[in-house]
């Protein structure tokens, strides 16, 4: 069933969706555990965030392959905000407020703001997120999991940083994490052979599930025989999703916002900068989720703003972390073979189980295995084949591309996408100078012909045409192809009328409905 506002699950697709939900599901629960750590709010509130994207936003995304959780880009904003309004249940009111304004913006269509996204730097950022999953990976791979998972950040603080972690957990592996992702990412390689791939049970397990259930009972048997190599919860291998213990624990696990902190200014600053950062990380990922949907759909974009909004006002009020659209959950449920919503509604309906009934059997799940799955995404995100693609369309397209990965890498996901809208933005007005205008002579006449319409960017390509006007010439200037003249562009033809009186150049201007401008003569 399908409206304007919601939208419920087919079942059409479920051969695929729902194996694709549960292996988002294996790869967000981690995300949302460290990301909740990583901010210092409660284990439980990442989940909650897990759960809401997947129960409540799915119904309401305006995508189909969109999965919504807590984002490694909001850790900062976020463990300052509980710090400076005094506690979790405080700044759970300014999660709630955050959807209000993410709501409202989606009634004002700010969502058009991520059609102005260059294609370019949208594949930038999906080949950026496929390497920064591979570096972040490298260590959890090797049984090095002192680093939270899901941080994308380059710098983790002092002299330490991306590189020098990998380098740190290559040399000091674990035997025991190599040896399960060795045979992890081999089982996912044979997964897609051929001789596998024919067999029908092959389709109704996913890879990465044969992985982690492989993955773990390698370590449980590292237990029974090899007890000193065993990966163990003491030494943070392992996931470590809260324990309710009885339905009266887990239902204490959610808590009510601090609303006596609403009148407060902060809280409203917090509330905004939670909606601005988490609606422009959505809307990235949406366009980028796009590119990757096999059967290239358009996403509502509005929608999915006031999606987000909703679900950011239901997490505030259970006790959750805020949250936004995700790519690294959302590729990886393209790439485990989701095509409708219903991936992503599973996930969180086995994320809410999980988190209720099987906490004890989850707890048993090494990093390591979990890793080998996201190595995997990493790498079908930033293959060789994209990245020559990308070079075959020339510097134009490449040149974004590549300054966008490189900085998403170097710093994190918003900055690495603001220097790349600014490389894109470059050649956008280079090309618009080159194309705009034509500038052609015979003898002493020269005709200068605007190819479309004219704003403040061609001002300078407008300038320097001008300039090159010789003396003592006749100068037509043509605007019938432009069905739009900027201000200053307008000003500027002005300007150069009054200069050409001093040098003997006459100006006849053909199809300008600016009164200001001379008239054609008779």
């Amino acid at each position: 069933m399908t409206s304007r506002f919601l939208t419920i699950p087919s079942l059409d697709s479920a051969r695929r969706d729902i194996p694709a939900g549960l292996v988002v599901f294996l790869v967000a629960l981690p995300l949302c555990l460290g990301i909740a750590l990583a901010s210092g709010a409660p284990l439980f509130s990442g989940v909650i965030a897990g759960v809401v994207g997947g129960l409540v936003i799915s119904l309401l995304s305006g995508s189909e392959l969109s999965v919504s959780g807590p984002a490694a880009g909001l850790t900062v904003i976020v463990s300052a905000a509980i710090i400076k309004l005094g506690g979790f249940p405080a700044f759970t009111v300014a999660v709630v407020l955050s959807g209000a304004f993410q709501l409202a913006l989606g009634f004002l269509r700010a969502g058009v703001i991520g059609d102005y996204i260059p294609n370019s730097v949208i594949k930038g950022m999906l080949a950026a997120i496929g390497i920064v999953i591979i570096l972040k990976q490298i260590p959890h791979a090797l049984g090095d999991d002192a680093d939270f998972e899901g941080d994308e950040a380059f710098r983790q603080g002092g002299s330490s940083n991306t590189f020098t972690e990998m380098l740190a957990s290559i040399v000091s592996p674990s035997p025991a994490a190599i040896v399960i992702t060795v045979v992890a990412l081999t089982l996912m390689i044979l997964w897609e052979r051929p001789f596998l791939k024919k067999k029908a049970w092959t389709g109704w397990i996913p890879a990465p599930l044969a992985c982690v259930i492989v993955g773990t009972l390698i370590n449980e048997a590292f237990g029974l025989w090899m007890p000193q190599w065993q990966l163990t919860a003491a030494r943070k291998h392992l996931v470590e999703l809260p324990v309710p213990g009885s339905v009266s624990g887990f239902l204490a696990m959610f808590s009510l916002p601090d609303f006596r902190v609403l009148l407060r200014m902060d809280t409203w600053i917090a509330a905004a900068t939670i909606a601005i950062v988490g609606s422009i990380e959505t809307l990235l990922c949406i366009e980028a989720t796009d590119k990757l949907d096999p059967e290239k759909r358009i996403s509502d974009t509005n929608r999915e703003l006031r999606a987000q909004g909703v679900g950011n006002m239901v997490s505030g009020f259970l006790g959750g972390l805020p949250v936004t659209s995700v790519i690294v959950r959302s590729s990886a449920n393209v790439y485990s073979g989701g095509r409708t919503r219903l991936s992503c509604f599973t996930h969180g309906a086995i994320m809410f189980v999980a988190a209720a009934l099987f906490a004890p059997l989850l707890n048993r799940v090494p990093l390591s295995a979990l890793a080998s799955v996201l190595l995997v995404v990493g790498y079908k995100l930033s293959s060789r084949k994209i990245i020559l693609d990308m070079w075959s369309r020339g510097l134009t397209q490449f040149t974004p591309f590549a300054v966008t990965l490189v900085a998403i890498v170097m710093t994190d996901l918003l900055k690495g996408i603001a220097v790349g809208l600014l490389s894109g933005l470059f050649f956008v007005i280079r090309s618009n100078h080159h194309a705009a205008i034509t500038l052609v002579s015979q003898d002493n006449h020269w005709l200068l012909r605007f190819n479309k319409d004219m704003s403040f960017v061609n001002k300078a390509e407008l300038k320097r045409q001008l300039r090159s006007i010789p003396n003592h010439s006749l100068l037509i200037v043509d605007g019938t192809k432009s069905l739009y003249v900027d201000g200053d562009i307008y000003e500027t033809l002005k300007e150069f009328e009054t200069a050409a009186s001093f040098r003997g150049i006459r100006i006849e201007f053909h199809n300008f409905f600016d009164k200001q401008l001379s008239p054609n003569p008779a």
